[in-house]
């Protein structure tokens, strides 16, 4: 059967926000959608200084209180609506070493980076999308709510986790509503940012990069496609999660890892 979808206008005429936006997968992820026809606005604490961000850009720290309703109401007052929203932004600043390493401030900063922040921005765009019986939400997550890591990643790792199942949680409520939740976790990217991960772990635990890479490697059980994924690969399948194409697609997580994961 011949496919005569045209890829580059099936987001024409939808708004899309995706926070943390300027670089690394929030970036791919803008582009993507730009390139499908999308008008993209990107948010991040700051914005980049290469000059070359083509997206409008709202400068924010989503993991204070009041800065949800204010990145939404300057889009809907620029915009109109969010049609799209990429809950891109999450990280962690803890250390390794185990749960002896992790303080309350630990715990709390990743669980409003990972977590509340995804919940407050969430809550500023449903009403509108709601009220139009359409949208779509992504949360980007990652493998690591899948796998815990405890002695590098744990408390980034039970923040993600979390994440999962409020996303699940948040698609049977608001589905039959019209509006699709979906998760995706991606395994290892190569990214600036984990890039620098691995270099401040390779210093804390007195190894190499290259050996501090492959050690996390396999405290994942390897990656079968041996290499890290790119940006790009895991922008193209929010590409295809929040086109027309997707559809049917609520309330599951897709993990895109180059087989890692070893569940079933």
């Amino acid at each position: 059967m011949e496919n005569n979808q045209n890829y580059n206008t099936e987001l024409q005429g939808k708004i899309a926000l995706v926070t943390g936006g300027t670089k690394g997968i929030g970036r791919a992820i803008a582009d993507r959608l730009h390139e499908a026809g999308a008008t993209v606005i990107v948010t991040a604490r700051n914005k980049p200084d290469d000059g070359e961000l083509k997206y409008h850009f709202i400068a924010t720290d989503l993991t204070q209180h009041a800065e949800a309703d204010k990145v939404v109401k300057e889009v809907n007052d620029k915009f109109g609506s969010v049609d799209i929203l990429v809950n891109n932004i999450g990280g962690s600043d803890a250390p390794g070493g185990g749960f002896g390493a992790l303080t309350d401030d630990h715990w709390q900063n990743a669980l409003q980076l990972n977590l509340l922040a995804p919940v407050r921005l969430d809550r500023a765009v449903l009403p509108k999308m709601l009220a139009q019986k359409d949208g779509v939400i992504i949360h980007i997550s990652s493998l690591s709510g899948l796998i815990p890591i405890y002695d590098a990643l744990g408390a980034y790792g039970v923040s993600k986790a979390a994440l999962n199942n409020y996303s699940k949680s948040l698609s049977k409520e608001v589905s039959p509503k019209g509006v699709r939740v979906l998760t995706v976790s991606p395994g290892m990217v190569k990214t600036g940012a984990a890039d620098d991960y691995l270099q401040a772990a390779a210093v804390e635990s007195g190894l190499s990069v290259e050996e501090t890479t492959e050690n996390l490697i396999k405290s994942q059980g390897g990656i079968p496609m041996g290499r890290m994924a790119q940006p790009q690969d895991v922008a193209e399948l929010i590409g295809f999660l929040v086109s027309p194409r997707g559809s049917y697609l609520t309330g599951a997580n897709y993990i895109i890892d180059g087989g890692t994961h070893p569940m079933v």
